[in-house]
């Protein structure tokens, strides 16, 4: 047995604190399976399906694919948006997840999420340190490839959606504050969210024995809604930036954010197409969807802003790019091309709605707007996909969902419209409350935000001891 020596807070350091709260938490997440839940280990056997090698090398590209939106394309996105004096701290908020996000993954993420378990959380001892993951493939999941490679695939996605939350509370949040609320969040509703939508037996898994068949094909909500929503509440109880609105706060180097937004496009092929977890035409349709999703978007955000302010921004439609890719997300693998285009026209006008009108006129303060694209986006996507998924795009939606014995088509309608919301709803719930009640932990025990002067300064000096540039 460990003891430990309860010190009173103010006295214990501040890693000890860190190491104490996520070892309580993580205990906590695991005590509900017990020793009977904790499967026996078994004699690898040879896999009785062929490994696919177009497929494998499809998904192992779509791998660095999504691992690159990240690093560089969400480093250098967020990067540019901020002053000069924050630009090291903000990448640095993506960078260090990649190393965390993947160090949790390794030891008990992949399993919460995909190990079987109950409708809420996989069993997070099953593959404890990716024990039984390897070169044999998982039929439940992809059956031509290596469950090491879909491991891997999924373990992109882990790591960019806490990053995105970054994107809200820039530029006035602790370093010490943003790795404890991420190593939180990730265990308590990332991985969790993930099983009900995409696991063995997860509540809305369409798939896979779900009772409530949520499509998501991407990550609309295990991804986008999540982060966004969880962006929002932070962004409320961390507090505005020293200075806002009043001050202006302009991007320091929007070249830097329109090279991250290229590399966000390109990449999101990988997150998308990669979706389909072969390379065959479902992989093709999807790719093709997010094409046009984002082309649409970036259009009518532009005219938006051409007809209401005079002139399109660079800027502006690079943003519109973002909000049409998240909005395709959870649809690409559904809906047909036209769908496509017109999902993300909505998501360009709707979204720059959100950023520009509704954001001023609640007077939060989300920095990078994650909420407005990402969130707002989101939600348009899966609740027009409920009236918009088309069984010539993905047969399997027709009758791979049993109710009552019998297959049910998913294919679009009011009742499909209903599902996508009670999906849409419950994923919103959930991030909003556990966000909450992450923050007022962390808060307690480490405090939210650097003092008044570190801001001044800048988080690159007072957080990391560096400078971006030499003046």
């Amino acid at each position: 047995m460990i003891l430990v020596n309860f010190a009173p807070m103010n006295s214990t350091p501040l890693v000890r604190r860190l190491v104490f709260v996520f070892s309580c938490l993580l205990l906590l997440s695991f005590s509900a399976w017990g020793a009977e839940n904790t499967p026996q280990i078994q004699t690898p056997v040879t896999p009785l399906v062929t490994v696919n090698t177009g497929d494998n090398a499809w998904l192992l590209a779509s791998s660095a694919l999504v691992l690159m939106m990240t690093a560089p394309g969400l480093i250098l996105f967020y990067g540019g948006l901020v002053r000069s004096k924050n630009v090291l701290s903000t990448m640095m908020h993506s960078l260090i997840l990649m190393a965390l996000i993947s160090a949790l993954w390794m030891v008990f993420g992949y399993s919460m999420a995909f190990a079987p378990g109950n409708a809420f959380c996989g069993n997070p001892f099953t593959h404890l340190f990716l024990r039984g993951v390897g070169a044999a493939p998982d039929a439940d999941y992809a059956g031509t490839i290596p469950a090491q490679t879909f491991m891997l695939f999924q373990m992109m996605f882990a790591i960019i959606t806490p990053a995105l939350i970054s994107g809200a509370v820039a530029e006035r949040v602790k370093f010490s504050a943003y790795v404890a609320f991420m190593l939180i969040w990730v265990t308590l509703i990332y991985f969790p969210l993930c099983h009900m939508v995409w696991g063995k037996g997860g509540y809305f898994n369409w798939a896979l024995g779900g009772k409530i068949p949520v499509l998501d094909f991407a990550g609309g909500t295990v991804v986008h809604i999540s982060s966004g929503v969880s962006a929002l509440v932070f962004a409320l109880m961390i507090g505005k930036r020293d200075g806002f609105p009043h001050e202006p706060m302009v991007p320091h180097n929007v070249v830097l954010s329109l090279i991250g937004t290229g590399l966000l496009w390109v990449g999101w092929f990988g997150f998308n197409a990669g979706s389909a977890l072969n390379a065959g035409s479902l992989a093709t349709s999807a790719f093709a969807a997010t094409h046009f999703s984002a082309a649409a978007a970036a259009l009518s955000w532009a005219a938006m802003e051409w007809k209401l302010k005079g002139r399109p921004s660079v800027l502006g439609a690079a943003a519109g790019m973002v909000a049409g890719l998240a909005t395709i997300t959870p649809a690409s693998g559904f809906v047909s091309i036209p769908a496509a285009f017109c999902i993300g026209l909505m998501a360009g006008i709707i979204c720059y709605t959100a950023v520009t009108k509704i954001k001023s006129v609640c007077g939060y303060d989300d920095s990078l707007d994650v909420f407005g694209v990402h969130g707002i986006g989101s939600v348009i996507g899966m609740l027009m996909l409920g009236f918009l998924a088309n069984a010539e795009v993905n047969p399997a939606i027709t009758n791979t969902f049993h109710a009552n014995g019998a297959a049910v088509s998913l294919a679009g309608g009011s009742h499909q419209f209903i599902n996508q919301l009670i999906g849409v709803s419950f994923t919103v719930v959930l991030a909003a409350v556990g966000t909450f009640l992450i923050v007022k932990l962390v808060d307690k025990v480490i405090g939210l935000r650097v003092d008044q002067e570190d801001e001044s300064v800048g988080l690159d000096l007072s957080q990391h001891g560096e400078r971006a540039y030499n003046e």
